[in-house]
């Protein structure tokens, strides 16, 4: 068995790598669990944990998403929370509409459909978590500098290729390890 996602990595700009820093150094007192820069990722499907045997059925369905989309640039902006304002639970960047990104997470879901996967009960909301809240001990200071990023220019991000990670789960945090990665190229 093998705990896997299908993602698009996401390579943090130094001014992504500030507004981290920034939002980590204002909320220093807060139990918050900051996302290591370099597993930053945008999921597009998370299996969890997997047959190996599945695993060709999966790089098939993605490999066929992948060559029927074009590259095409993220554009990662806006900082909000998942929660209410009282009861924070993740810190997230926003991702502007991007009609090649929702293309591929179409196809995704559709292949994997085909290949017995079921789909997600939720739909698809482009976001990268940047923090996950354990707890907040002061409500409007946290308020007040989640509002001061809220329309934060992020970075933009080119996009070439869709990947299968496994992840493995350490004491000291996720590792994330790419298995495949398949070429975005619509003919």
């Amino acid at each position: 068995m093998k705990r896997l996602f299908a993602a698009v990595k996401i390579i943090p700009s130094p001014n992504f790598i500030s507004v981290v820093r920034s939002l980590a150094s204002e909320l220093r007192h807060e139990r918050i669990k900051w996302v290591e820069l370099h597993n930053m990722h945008l999921t597009l499907k998370f299996f969890g944990e997997t047959e190996e045997s599945r695993i060709p059925d999966i790089n098939k369905a993605l490999s066929a998403a992948a060559e029927n989309v074009e590259p095409f640039t993220l554009h990662l902006g806006r900082t909000g929370i998942f929660g209410s304002r009282y009861d924070p639970r993740v810190i997230w960047f926003g991702i502007d509409p991007e009609p090649g990104l929702n293309k591929l997470a179409g196809d995704v879901v559709s292949n994997l459909r085909q290949a017995g996967w079921r789909p997600d009960r939720q739909n698809f909301v482009p976001h990268l978590t940047v923090g996950r809240i354990k707890e907040i001990s002061d409500k409007s200071l946290f308020q007040g500098v989640i509002d001061r990023y809220r329309d934060a220019s992020i970075q933009e991000q080119p996009v070439h290729e869709l990947v299968l990670y496994e992840s493995i789960l350490k004491r000291e945090g996720p590792e994330y390890i790419a298995l495949r990665k398949f070429p975005l190229s619509k003919h």
